[in-house]
């Protein structure tokens, strides 16, 4: 689970011109702001399937709502465990946010993603396909269309939707680590070697 948060409306002072043969799709950069929203959702990873609400805020009662529309299907409500990832966000860091999950699902264990690593969650992949799909160009008449057509793409890719083939392994993570380590070894030999100013 993750929230993409303050989605603004933005209604453009004139209406887009779609692409044609030869030329790309033009957007008038003036706009004015209708609001915003906040998108949360969560991911089943093992389907793809996604779940959402479109809040005026992110916080702790729109994160439990979600939970609760997650955790009353009973797919997850019967399952004997039900791993929660989620990031470092206020909403749901810490063992008080663990404590309120627990109380309320007690089959649900949170888990963080490590500090400035929360594309670690695979929700952030959905979020990536919604500001594509959906949020480019941003022109909305207000937060109500803004949270129809949000929706409605939930509704639509979970029609289609299939597990994301995660191919980023812990073997890839130690090489990647080493690559870095080796970077800035490198960096610091050099700056070791450079001669030093009076």
């Amino acid at each position: 689970m993750d929230a993409k948060p303050s989605i603004q409306a933005r209604g453009r002072c004139c209406p887009a011109i779609p692409a044609g043969r030869g030329t790309p799709m033009r957007v008038e950069h003036e706009y004015v702001r209708h609001g915003a929203l906040a998108l949360l959702a969560a991911l089943d990873v093992r389907t793809g399937k996604v779940f959402a609400a479109t809040p005026d805020t992110t916080g702790i009662a729109p994160f439990m709502d979600l939970m609760d529309q997650v955790m009353s299907r009973p797919e997850y409500q019967d399952a004997p465990r039900v791993f929660v990832i989620v990031d470092n966000g206020s909403d749901h860091r810490g063992q008080a946010a663990i404590s309120r999950l627990t109380a309320e699902h007690p089959n649900a264990i949170m888990i963080h993603t490590p500090v400035h690593a929360s594309w670690l969650n695979q929700v952030e992949i959905f979020f990536s396909i919604i500001q594509k799909k959906v949020l480019t160009p941003n022109d909305f008449p207000g937060t109500g269309t803004l949270s129809h057509v949000l929706l409605a793409f939930v509704n639509r890719y979970n029609l289609t939707a299939r597990p994301f083939n995660w191919k980023f392994t812990a073997k890839d993570l130690t090489a990647l680590l080493h690559r870095i380590s080796e970077r800035e070894q490198a960096t610091a030999s050099q700056q070791a070697a450079l001669p030093q100013a009076a």
